[in-house]
């Protein structure tokens, strides 16, 4: 014996028809009055029969010979009920029709034919040895040609049925070999886009990828050169608080231009669910609408670039066809986009990345130019003047020792006060005593140089509370805010007076102040006007505040001083609370 993966229709047909044909046989003999159990003893022997093929059918078990012994046993049985019952004159004189019908299954037309043969003999021969003369030759004959009309009739019907029942199967096993080449060919597309997005971090590349390979695994059977000429996708992409078009296909030169706030229709509802949509209503899309190459689409799809509570932007693909986005699509479209996601979001990390380098040069760029420019206003000047007067004061010592020693004391003052100044100047750039006494008494020591140096009042009252739940890194952050601040206040506030404090707020929130009492400014025109200014003094604020996670703050009008905040949390918590209030 051997099992199969399916069933084999033919035995279950064969089966179905050999109960029927038993059931037809007792309901013959009842009518007839002629059912005993001693006469229907090959009927019994054939349902036993019939039961095993059922077993065997439904585990999907074949004999060897299955065919031929079971059509075997179907002719046997009938043609002893046949003689067993009389003949053509029984009430089951239709007995015969029962191998025929399981030949017609296994043979179609030949074997009905040969089966219909021997049931003709067999009644041929019951016929004669019943009553040995032609007269009764004649009905058998008779008889013997309906049989076999019908045998040929069975079997011309059978042949057409399993014709039929083959070309289906031929059409499922092909349907399922296109579904697997299909299937095959998508995997093979998002290993494809698995592998293009992994291999770079180009920000366009990522993009123009994910649209090409979407439409090849869109359409497998096409490919990716041709796909579907009337699909429209793009990806659309944040860019302040405004989707611009990233990347598209088929869109317009105009449509390449446009920009969406993303808070109505479709586009508003995708952003804040975070699930996709798919809607056959595009054309009325307050935001969509105004794409001229959407309007000739009936049917979209929309999936959301997230990552947690970051939103990049969204999938889009457009169809003319309302049913284009069938179930199989949409589930390619999820997992191209979760891969699109990953990607874009490590594009965007690397650009960070670049962008940051490219900041931390620039910054390095301007603490140069910084150092460059307070030493040539400070030491260097000083220095100059120091030659200028030793030289004034070597003509003055024969003429005038007297006013030549006077000059001599104001040199040495102007090199100790210029030593003053570099000696700060190494301090604010590399403070020891933060290192190794902290915060607080680097800011101490930060005024007192201010105090000795400039002659600038500045006054320090730290909370030191705070202070263990920050770390070393942030705590040089914090002084580097500080001297930013003291710097622009002295340099440009004329401030007699300048107050660094550091206090807690909340549990978790810090605030620490620069105030002073100089000119002020007006911050919004300041803003407004930034970019043309040559000094990255407020940059340098704003961006050494987000290094510590936390939010800058600037009051200031023309001549109120000017106060300067710098909110900064302590706990993931408190982070939350200060960018995200409710």
């Amino acid at each position: 014996m051997r099992t199969f993966d399916s069933p084999y229709v033919a035995d279950w047909f064969a089966i179905s028809l050999r109960w029927l044909a038993l059931l037809g046989l007792l309901i013959s003999m009842t009518l007839g009055g002629q059912l005993a159990i001693v006469s229907i003893w090959p009927l019994m022997v054939l349902a036993m029969w019939n039961v095993g093929m059922t077993v065997l059918a439904s585990l999907n078990v074949r004999m060897r010979f299955h065919r031929e012994s079971s059509m075997a046993m179907d002719t046997i049985m009938a043609g002893i009920f046949f003689w067993q019952q009389g003949g053509l004159v029984s009430p089951v004189a239709w007995a015969g029709l029962l191998p025929i019908l399981s030949a017609t299954v296994y043979y179609e037309m030949r074997g009905a034919l040969i089966v219909a043969g021997l049931m003709s003999l067999l009644e041929l021969v019951n016929a004669w040895l019943r009553l040995p003369s032609i007269a009764a030759l004649l009905p058998a004959g008779l008889a013997a040609v309906v049989t076999m009309l019908i045998g040929a009739l069975l079997g011309y019907a059978s042949q057409g049925l399993l014709d039929r029942l083959r070309c289906m199967r031929k059409e499922r096993q092909e349907a399922g070999e296109r579904k697997r080449r299909v299937d095959n060919e998508r995997l093979s597309a998002i290993y494809e886009l698995t592998s293009t997005l992994t291999a770079t971090l180009s920000y366009k590349r990522v993009l123009d990828s994910v649209l090409d390979l979407s439409v090849s695994a869109l359409n497998p059977d096409q490919g990716e050169e041709h796909g579907d000429g009337r699909l429209v996708s793009a990806v659309l992409l944040f860019k302040g608080d405004q989707l611009r078009v990233g990347s598209a296909r088929r869109f317009t030169s105009a449509d390449m231009r446009v920009t969406l706030p993303g808070s109505e229709g479709i586009l508003g509802k995708v952003i804040s669910d975070g699930e996709p949509i798919l809607t056959t209503r595009v054309g009325f899309d307050p935001e969509l609408g105004r794409m001229i190459a959407l309007r000739s689409c009936t049917s979209a799809y929309c999936f959301p670039l997230r990552s947690g509570f970051n939103v990049y932007g969204i999938l889009l693909f457009a169809h003319p066809d309302p049913d284009y986005f069938a179930q199989d699509r949409c589930d390619i479209l999820d997992i191209l986009g979760r891969q699109a996601v990953i990607a874009i979001q490590n594009a965007r990390l690397y650009q960070d990345l670049v962008e940051e380098k490219e900041r931390m040069i620039e910054v390095h760029e301007e603490a140069r130019k910084k150092l460059a420019r307070d030493l040539h206003d400070g030491p260097t000047q000083s220095v100059s003047a120091m030659a200028m007067r030793l030289e004034l004061t070597r003509r003055m010592i024969q003429r005038d020792p007297k006013a030549a020693s006077d000059e001599i004391v104001k040199i040495e003052e102007l090199a100790q006060r210029t030593s003053r100044e570099i000696r700060h100047m190494l301090f604010t750039l590399r403070p020891l005593v933060l290192e190794s006494q902290g915060l607080t008494a680097a800011l101490e020591a930060m005024a007192e140089k201010m105090r000795e140096t400039y002659t600038q009042n500045v006054l320090v009252e730290v909370d030191e509370k705070p202070l263990d739940q920050l770390e070393m890194g942030k705590q040089g952050v914090i002084f580097y805010i500080v001297e930013e601040a003291v710097n622009n206040a002295r340099k440009h506030a004329n401030a007699a007076n300048i107050w660094i404090r550091l206090k807690t707020l909340d549990p978790g929130l810090v605030l620490l102040e620069v105030q002073d009492d100089g000119a002020g400014f007006d911050v919004k025109a300041v803003d407004r006007t930034y970019d043309k200014r040559g000094s990255l003094g407020m940059i340098n604020l704003r961006e050494r505040a987000e290094l510590i996670n936390g939010l800058l703050h600037i009051e200031s009008a023309p001549g109120k001083g000017t106060k300067v905040q710098v909110f900064i949390p302590l706990t993931e918590e408190a982070a939350d609370r200060l960018h995200h209030p409710k």
